[in-house]
């Protein structure tokens, strides 16, 4: 037992992945709690297949040799902010239901641009399956140095401009009426959900990211009594269940963005349960 724990903790991959977790987890306390707040989560999707799209053309370019050696996560992060940049174009903040709709159509999109480029690869590269299942224990050292550089970025746009953000998030009107740009700071946003997205999207997969971003902050809003508790409880619960989850992946042998994804749908379950008590 407890030389399994050692080799474990003396495994390199588990220090890549203990660090990407908590890259992720500060994404997902500041950006996903943003998200929350707006009531669009609906958007992580849309954006997520979009970075999956210009992942995927991002290999096919390199596998036609005309752009050599290109990385998928920069032809994702072009991707999914040239996405964002769409619906903050054609989507309002203030009216929900024409930002939902705008949310739909990129989502379409989106989808359809991903099943394109897939479907014209020369191979279904593994490259292809690790952006869709994700898989936190195989990152790079150039991986995870990218995650920690887009990182670092979102974070620091989202701690100078967080006043905005919030008050967006909650009263748009308000904000506009005080004299704040609404559509510059939205856009803003949108561009740092996009980031966020194309981080998580290398560890854990397009299918998961939906559940990394949103459900911590969405289980620390249940609790939180106000943005910088949520903020905080979600950044908590976001790297435990990454570090459990990282953990047990190793004696099961499965994937642990499955594991962490798992693990977080349950916990909500229970605190939302125990909410409505």
């Amino acid at each position: 037992m407890l030389d399994g724990i050692l080799a474990i903790l003396l495994n390199p991959l588990f220090y890549r992945a203990l660090i990407s977790v908590i890259l992720i987890s500060i994404v997902a306390s500041t950006i996903g709690s943003v998200i929350v707040f707006r009531g669009m989560s609906f958007l992580v999707s849309a954006i997520a297949h979009s970075a999956l799209a210009g992942a995927a053309l991002a290999i096919i370019l390199d596998q036609y040799n005309i752009v050599k050696d290109i990385n998928p996560t920069l032809g994702a992060l072009i991707f999914g902010i040239a996405m964002a940049m769409f619906i903050g174009t054609y989507g309002k903040a203030e009216i929900r239901e024409q930002m939902e709709i705008v949310i739909g159509i990129s989502f379409a999109l989106s989808m359809s641009l991903a099943v394109l480029f897939i479907s014209i690869m020369r191979e279904y590269s593994t490259s292809v399956w690790a952006l869709i299942l994700g898989d936190i224990l195989l990152l790079s050292i150039e991986d995870v140095i990218l995650l920690a550089v887009i990182s670092i970025f979102v974070s620091f746009v989202f701690v100078l401009f967080m006043r905005e953000f919030i008050h967006i998030a909650f009263d748009a009107e308000g904000a506009r009426a005080l004299g704040v740009n609404v559509r510059l700071y939205d856009m803003l946003l949108l561009i740092l959900i996009a980031s966020s997205t194309v981080v998580l999207l290398r560890g854990v997969g397009a299918i998961l990211i939906y559940t990394v971003l949103v459900i911590p902050p969405a289980i620390a809003n249940i609790s939180g009594k106000h943005v910088t508790d949520v903020i905080l409880k979600a950044f908590i619960i976001s790297i435990t269940s990454g570090i459990l989850g990282i953990l047990l992946s190793f004696p099961l042998h499965v994937a642990p963005s499955a594991l962490i994804g798992i693990i977080l749908v349950c916990l909500y379950i229970i605190v939302a349960t125990k909410k409505r008590r």
